[in-house]
């Protein structure tokens, strides 16, 4: 299955929030494809600007989610692939990130709105001029309570990809070095779970 996006290039940097979710699909009940995945991540971030006062919505026709201004503004993108029912991909919610970055750019192919963020909405609205912007791991974790609000399913804090899958061997396994960052690729859990040989996270 193709990304669904918006359209073609995004940008990921200093001040976002970048979120990548894996979610196995067929774990829910009732079942949802795709489309209404993307749909329940655009409400995760809806929530979450709004628990700190910027109102923001849905555009029919356009993936990601928009300030509800004159002119609308993205302030997050969102986009997943689906391979066997297990996703990946996710959103960045633009935070404190220097706009002047999307000038050098078509964000997502879209010529006639703006891009914009927590800090700049924030500023400007009257209903959220007295708030702080949070720090990026206080929003991770705003977000993580609404995913586990929207999705209706509880989400955890955890470090690594072992601590997720509880495997037994974790205390037999030499610690990762302290510059060890998001791999290449997939973890082999991460592949058998997806029922793949081969499987490539952007």
């Amino acid at each position: 299955m193709k990304p669904i996006a918006a359209g073609n290039v995004t940008f990921h940097g200093p001040g976002q929030l970048v979120g990548y979710p894996i979610f196995d699909l067929r774990a829910f009940e009732p079942r949802f494809g795709p489309v209404d995945f993307v749909r329940k991540m655009e409400e995760v971030l809806i929530r979450t600007c709004g628990d700190l006062g910027v109102v923001t919505e849905r555009i029919p026709g356009l993936a990601g989610v928009w300030t509800q201004n004159d002119v609308p503004g993205k302030i997050a993108a969102v986009g997943v692939h689906v391979s066997r029912a297990v996703t990946s991909h996710g959103f960045a919610l633009n935070v404190s990130t220097n706009l002047d970055y999307f000038k050098l750019i078509v964000p997502c192919g879209i010529t006639d709105k703006p891009v914009t963020s927590l800090a700049h909405e924030i500023e400007q609205s009257s209903l959220s001029r007295e708030r702080m912007v949070p720090g990026l791991e206080e929003l991770a974790q705003q977000v993580a309570r609404n995913f586990g609000r929207v999705f209706a399913a509880q989400t955890l804090w955890l470090e690594s990809l072992e601590a997720l899958l509880a495997l037994p061997d974790c205390a037999n396994r030499e610690p990762a070095p302290d510059n060890q960052d998001t791999p290449a690729s997939a973890p082999d859990e991460v592949r058998k779970l997806a029922g793949e040989k081969d499987t490539f996270l952007a």
